[in-house]
This record gives structure tokens, C-alpha cells and sequence, in this order.
């Protein structure tokens, strides 16, 4: 099973509607290709893994690139992997403070959804961002 990261940039403000229209669209065409994720948006940057079958994930990326809503697609991490690290989910996501728990920061909100993951790597890389998207936000 191939499992990829990338990072992007979004041509304008990432906001709930945007997102709302992602996961749709991820959810059903990732159920249908049996591969699982998950996207943590900040302000105007997306994170995102992709696991599953070589072909879908591989496919999966490839539309994500041509997608006008992304540019500056760059590949951070692709492997091979024995065991899923998003389990079912289709695509998770976390876009905003709103997303998470009640007063949770998106960097307290990635690290409650990422604690389980069993790669420490993969759970830095989600942490990281979410602490990045959350001074930049700030600031």
C-alpha cells in the first residue's frame, strides 16, 4: 500500500465552504478507491495524506495537482506501507478552530485526532503544520 504527503497552497482563503466541498467530492471518490487520509487546512495551506491501492493513491494526487483550487503541490513523503495509518477514514479533515472541540486551537485539534497514529514521523508532520498554521494565523 503506497501512503503520500503533500503540501499545497490555495489560490484564495481556505474557508469551511471550501472545505465542505472537498470532502465531498474526497470522501465519495476515496470510498470508491478504497483510500483512506486525512487534510488539516490552515488559512491558505492544505496538508495531506493519501493511503491505499498504488494506482488510486497515485491517481488520487494527480487530480489533486490539476485541481485550480491548489498550486505549489510539493511532495513531501511517499513509502510503502504494511498497515493503514487513517484506518476507515475516507478523508478526515480539520479546517478551523470551529472543527475541533469547543475552544481547541487547530494545533490542539490535530494532535487529539494524530495521537493514535503509529508513526511518530506522520504525527510530527501533522503537528508541525498545525503549530505553523497557528502562529501564521495568529500573527
Amino acid at each position: 500500500m503506497l501512503q503520500l504527503v503533500y503540501i499545497s497552497s490555495s489560490r484564495g482563503v481556505i474557508t469551511p465552504h471550501i472545505c465542505l466541498d472537498i470532502l465531498a467530492v474526497s470522501r465519495r471518490n476515496n470510498d470508491r478507491q478504497n483510500v483512506t487520509g486525512l487534510l488539516v487546512a490552515g488559512e491558505r495551506r492544505f496538508l495531506q495524506a493519501l493511503e491505499g491501492p498504488t494506482d488510486a493513491v497515485r491517481a488520487t494526487y494527480a487530480r489533486i495537482q490539476r485541481d485550480q483550487r491548489h498550486y505549489a503541490c510539493v511532495l513531501l513523503a511517499e513509502r510503502y506501507a504494511d498497515e493503514r495509518q487513517f484506518g476507515t477514514w475516507s478523508m478526515a479533515s480539520i479546517k478551523a478552530v470551529s472543527d475541533g472541540p469547543v475552544g481547541a486551537t487547530l494545533a490542539q485539534s490535530v494532535e487529539a485526532l494524530t495521537c493514535d497514529l503509529a508513526d511518530p514521523d506522520l504525527r510530527a508532520q501533522f503537528n508541525g503544520f498545525a503549530e505553523l498554521q497557528s502562529v501564521a494565523s495568529a500573527g
